[in-house]
This record gives structure tokens, sequence and C-alpha cells, in this order.
């Protein structure tokens, strides 16, 4: 999956309209998509036979200029059109396309299909019958290519407009737009290719790339590593994968302080911390970066006076699961007037209780939220959106399904601590937390249970350290 700015339909019509006013041509865009494309095709597929299916706009000018190249390579091209080319950028490149063009209602398959009917900006259902021949045709094909976005999905939220088939690759042209990592639409796309076109695409929404990270220096100790305390409860096991994943996510002293010595590693520090006086006191040691408080906690009386201890300690939070639901109980804006920007890590259910069901695509939903709790939002799912009350937001890549299993959120939770701790930005910190959870489902793999996020941390870590004298000296020769 490709990192970097994703722009919505709006804001990539701004962006072309931009390299437009620089001078460069809507046909000279047209041809570069088409190039970019047929690039993407060639490489997947070779001189296979191909159908490409243009529909009556932009869209479908990009296939008549794909249709061009993959025939000057040897390609044997057919090209189904749903009408004649609408715009006048598309008459052109049918135009200078010297092949046949054929019904769309009367098009034989292929190998190799390439969907143009419609991409950015389609705004209403396909036709049940044209929906229908484009499943037909991607389903008994070998290989499948969507040009930007296939055609029956919603740009800026990823919703489905007519049903959608199973694409080999997606061509993301000039930039990613939200459908291409928000869900339902994600699953549809096959492998998503970045197809450049030679616009500048700026945005406060990114997809989420892997983290640079700095290896301890010379000068480094456990404390100026970042001290997490995670506050337990009434489960134990969940408040002990927190401050597990907390170690094992790069911290360098963390405490768990519970009611009871919960199973757990020897790097960690247990404190008895019965009723909230006892917390408050370890909530007091100034070396404290990051409290988290949530996974085990509980939902009665004891566990509300813990929490309260916890928000009112002035040190950066991270809450979650039933932290959310007792601030759930009490507005979500309660949280406004915290001492730092705290980070929340709703799940969907979690969300709602917050929040609302909300209006817009889950970005929208995410930044609204993060605004009126000035809070740094983490949406959890497999389209997991974080979003900052300064508009910053990100989607975090398809994450690995086996993650759907209990105490990952946890794990979450210990990470984005880890990370808090040592980043005072927490839109960075909950960014670096994301990725680094969906790293280690990757290389736990098929099957894998939350404590199997634990082995898989450090290589996930490790991944992303920039490189360093130091980490020179502990290379093998």
């Amino acid at each position: 999956m490709i990192a970097g700015p994703i722009l919505t339909a709006a804001e990539m019509v701004a962006a072309e309209e931009a390299a437009m006013a620089d001078g460069v041509s809507v046909g000279e865009l047209m041809e570069r998509a088409g190039k970019a494309v047929a690039d993407i095709a060639w490489r997947m597929a070779g001189r296979s036979d191909t159908l490409i299916l243009c529909g009556p706009g932009n869209n479908g000018g990009d296939g008549y200029v794909v249709a061009r190249l993959l025939a000057e390579r040897g390609c044997d091209v057919r090209v189904a059109a749903l009408t004649d080319p609408k715009t006048d950028v598309a008459k052109e490149a049918r135009e200078r396309w010297k092949g046949p063009v054929e019904k769309i209602a009367d098009a034989k398959g292929a190998p190799l299909v390439v969907d143009a009917l419609f991409g950015t900006g389609l705004m209403r259902p396909l036709d049940g019958s044209l929906a229908k021949l484009l499943a037909d045709h991607v389903n008994g094909a070998r290989h499948s290519v969507a040009v930007d976005l296939p055609s029956g999905i919603e740009t800026d939220s990823g919703a489905l407009f007519s049903p959608v088939p199973e694409f080999t690759a997606t061509a993301a042209l000039g930039a990613l737009k939200p459908a291409h990592l928000l869900q339902p639409s994600a699953r549809y796309l096959g492998r998503v290719m970045p197809g450049e076109i030679g616009i500048p695409a700026e945005s406060k929404l990114h997809a989420l790339g892997r983290p640079k990270l700095a290896a301890p220096g010379p000068d480094d100790h456990k404390y100026s590593r970042g001290y997490v305390l995670v506050a337990g409860g009434a489960m134990a096991g969940a408040a002990s994968l927190t401050a597990d994943a907390a170690i094992r996510g790069g911290a360098g002293y963390v405490a768990l302080a519970g009611p009871d010595h919960p199973e757990g590693p020897l790097a960690l520090v247990y404190r008895l911390a019965a009723d909230p006086r006892t917390l408050g006191d370890l909530l007091d040691d100034d070396r404290v970066d990051v409290a988290a408080i949530g996974p085990g906690l509980g939902l009665n009386g004891k566990a509300e006076a813990r929490l309260d201890r916890v928000l009112d300690s002035g040190r950066r939070l991270v809450l979650d699961a039933d932290a959310l639901t007792l601030v759930a109980g009490r507005r979500a804006d309660s949280l406004a007037d915290l001492a730092h920007v705290p980070i929340l890590t709703p799940h969907h259910g979690e969300f709602v209780r917050l929040f609302g069901d909300g209006e817009g695509s889950k970005v929208d939903r995410a930044r609204a939220a993060a605004e009126a709790a000035n809070a740094v939002i983490v949406y959890k799912g497999n389209d997991t959106v974080i979003a900052a009350p300064d508009g910053r937001a990100a989607i975090a890549p398809p994450a690995p399904a086996w993650l759907a299993t209990a105490g990952t959120g946890d794990v979450l939770t210990g990470i984005a601590a880890a990370r808090f701790a040592q980043n005072d930005d927490p839109f960075e910190a909950a960014c670096e937390a994301v990725w680094l959870h969906g790293e280690a489902g990757r290389r736990a793999g098929a099957f894998l249970i939350a404590d199997d996020l634990l082995d898989a941390l450090p290589g996930a870590l490790a991944s992303c350290l920039q490189a360093s004298p130091l980490l020179r000296h502990c290379e093998e020769p």
C-alpha cells in the first residue's frame, strides 16, 4: 500500500485546475493518466488480450489512451463503450484510438479487463444491467484494473452506490482518494498502485506510512525513554497486556498499578493501588510521562474513582475500553479541559456511545469528534482513522483481519502510551502506534492471539529505526 496525501474528489479537481493554471493541458493530464494505467496493466499482464470498458466522461477518455498505448505494445485490444464521449478531451482521445469500438452490451470477455467507465466523482449507482455486465467481465478475467476507482464507488466515503466486483489492481491517479483505504470499498480494489500524473497533491489527510523512529542515544536512560503508568482494575489480564505492550513498544519504564499482581514480564514494575489515593501517590511522581487507563478497568464506583484520579493527574493520557464507556456517560466534551490533549482509542461501538452516529465519511466523523473532545481520536477498525483537533487526519492501511480477537485493542493502548511517552505530539504518537500495531499483526500472522503481538513488536519497531552510529556498533561483523 502506498503512503502520501489523500485527496477528496473536490481536492483532486482543484489540484488538476492548479496544474492547468501552470500550463498543463487537460489532454496532457489524460495522456499521463492513460500511460500510468497502461504501465500498470503491462507489468501485471504483459501482452494479453485486453477489453477496455469506456464511459462517456474523462475516465472513459483515459480508457481510450490506455487502449492506444497497449495496442502499440502489441496487445490485442478491444474497446467497448457505454456511449459516445461527451467531453472534448475524451472525444480527442477517442479519435486517436484507431481501432473499433463495440457496444458494451455486445462485448466478449478477455483475460485482461480495464474498467474506465466511471471513476472519481461518481454520485449515483450504476444501472443494474451495467453493474452486472461489469461484474461478469471482471469476474471472468484473469487480471482486472480499475482506472482510479472501480465504477460504483463514492470517492470520499468509500460507500458502494451499486455492487462492485473484486479487482486485481486499482490505479490511484495523481493521489490516493479516501475510498482507496476506507471500507467497504477498500476490500474490492485489489492492489492499489500509484499512477503518477505530475500534479502536486497537498492535504491534511494522509495515508499512514512506516514511521521513522530514533534509537536510544548514549545519554538515554530508562526515564528519558518514557515512563508509562498503566492503571488497572477489575480484569487484571487486560491491563497486563497494555503494560506489556508499553514496555515492548519502546517505553523505558512501565509500572502497572492495580489491585492485584497479574502475570506478566519481569521487566514490568507492579504497584498495588487498591484505591484512588494509592493510585494518586503513583501519579504524583513527576517522572511519569503518560498514564493509560481503560483496559480491564471495570464500570463500578471504584472504577469511576480511579478514572477521576487519572483525569485529574495533569499527565498525558491514553483512554480506551471501560474508560471510554465511563466518559460517554459524562459527555465526551468533559475531556476538553484536560491539561494535555489525550489519545482516545474507540472501536465503532464506543465511538457511537461517545459521539453518536455523526454525518459524513469515517474521516469526517473522526475529525468532528476530535474537535468536540479536544482529543486525538483513533477510530479503530480495518480502516482505522486517526484525527487531531487541528484537522490533521490519517487513514491506516487495511489491518490484518486476524486482529479481530480479544485483547488486541489493549495492546494498541499500550503501544500508544509508549509512543506518547516519547513523542510530545499525540497525533504523531497515535499514528506511530497504529502503524506498529498493524505491522505486528502482519508479522504475527494467521490465527494470532493478542500475546503474539507482544512478541512481534520488537521486529516491527526495529523496521522503523533510522540508521545511527549506536546501531552500527551492535551489528555483527
